[in-house]
């Protein structure tokens, strides 16, 4: 937000900890066009119950279908959607098999969405940050740095966030580690048949 900011542009938050629901698909009707949407609600698993993943399905999953969805309907040619996913949506992060899952889920939606808004100029991608130090990884910051991973700061992704949203692709992914620049994962092709 603060970099957007920064460069003049008007913000609007919708945030779940404010009490936008993602996982509503009413709450996203009222979703005016935008320029630039950053689709940036996460949550991590609390335990192992029915509700609780409902609850990370219901953000992570939902929260980008819905919004994408409302968002298609509104936005003008030349606009922008940037999802965040996350690196345990390249890879397995055993910590939270429910949250990799989501995140999957997202770069899948994300891959195959993108070719029919860009039929009608709107480019949606995805950034893949590994550990950022929001309040989702406070909890964990200590266990985090005692297994050697460096918590970036939020500006660094939303650095990348314009990068992506820049871009003139569409249905990518960037990575983005502490101390590296944005960079575009190439994913590999499926084998054909014999």
């Amino acid at each position: 937000m603060a970099r957007l900011r920064a460069d003049g542009a008007d913000v609007l938050v919708l945030d779940v900890v404010d009490g936008f629901d993602v996982s509503d698909p009413d709450a996203w009707s009222s979703v005016e066009p935008v320029e630039l949407a950053c689709l940036n609600a996460g949550v991590t698993s609390a335990d192992e119950s029915v509700a609780d993943y409902r609850r990370v399905v219901g953000v992570n999953v939902d929260g980008v279908v819905y919004g994408v969805r409302q968002l298609a309907k509104v936005m003008e040619p030349g606009s922008a959607i940037v999802v965040t996913a996350s690196l345990a949506g390249l890879a397995p992060w055993p910590g939270d098999p429910v949250y990799t899952l989501t995140k999957h889920a997202v770069l899948g939606f994300v891959r195959a969405a993108a070719p029919g808004l860009a039929e009608r100029g709107i480019r949606l991608n995805a950034v893949c940050p590994g550990f950022v130090d929001t309040p989702m990884t406070r909890p964990h910051e200590g266990s985090l740095r005692e297994a050697g991973f460096e918590l970036m700061p939020p500006t660094q992704v939303a650095e990348a966030v314009l990068v992506a949203a820049r871009s003139k692709d569409a249905g990518q992914a960037w990575v983005i580690q502490p101390g590296r620049e944005p960079m575009q994962f190439r994913f590999p092709n499926v084998p054909g048949p014999r």
